[in-house]
């Protein structure tokens, strides 16, 4: 489960800090100077991971860093750190330290002791920061599902569902389509993961 201090520290904590965490497989974040730690993520976590951004990595321009797990600053102070399961940016790789400017794409990937924070406080926290688009993956085996927020005026707005096979398409932070079903699902997913091609749907008609 997620663990917080409750107490106060001192002193607020910055990303200077967590050099001394220990390299044990858990995420150390920041919030507000405190420590906020998760558990090292379970299989399926993992494999949704590696296939959404083995994915969006053959669909992106070359304009775009898709990565994963990147460090970000959400303050100039270092009080505020978070890592995204996923990002996608826009913008020159920071030359020491962690990047420092919003992704253009978010994407977390929900597990048991991450709802509440995937689904409100990182919500909040990634359009205070300027998050243009945040997708919520829930990694259900029988039925995965994504959910895509876009920023406006300051608020996430929910713009698109797409569920077990259902297609699910974006055009930010550029154009591409997949199937939420094969995220997760035993099989040819890199064969399917991009859903039926035009050719496809074509024979269809």
């Amino acid at each position: 489960m997620t663990i917080r201090h409750t107490e106060v520290p001192e002193r607020r904590l910055t990303v200077d800090d967590l050099e001394n965490t220990p390299d044990d497989g858990r995420r150390y974040e920041l919030v507000d100077g405190r420590l906020d730690v998760s558990p090292a993520p379970k299989p399926i976590h993992t494999d949704v991971d590696t296939r959404l951004t083995y994915h969006l990595v053959s669909e992106a321009p070359e304009e775009f860093a898709v990565l994963t797990g990147p460090g970000v600053n959400l303050r100039p102070d270092g009080t505020h750190h978070r890592i995204p399961d996923l990002a996608v940016f826009d913008c020159e790789r920071p030359g020491q330290g962690y990047y420092t400017v919003p992704p253009v794409l978010a994407v977390e990937i929900v597990s048991p002791e991450s709802v509440f924070r995937d689904n409100h406080t990182k919500r909040a926290e990634y359009a205070a920061f300027g998050v243009r688009s945040y997708w919520i993956i829930n990694p259900l085996p029988d039925k995965a599902g994504i959910v895509e927020f876009r920023l406006e005026d300051g608020q996430y707005r929910e713009v698109t569902q797409a569920y077990g096979e259902e297609v699910f398409e974006a055009d930010l932070p550029f154009p591409v389509r997949f199937v939420p079903h094969w995220l997760v699902a035993s099989g040819p997913w890199r064969k399917n993961i991009g859903g039926p091609s035009e050719e496809d749907c074509a024979d269809a008609e």
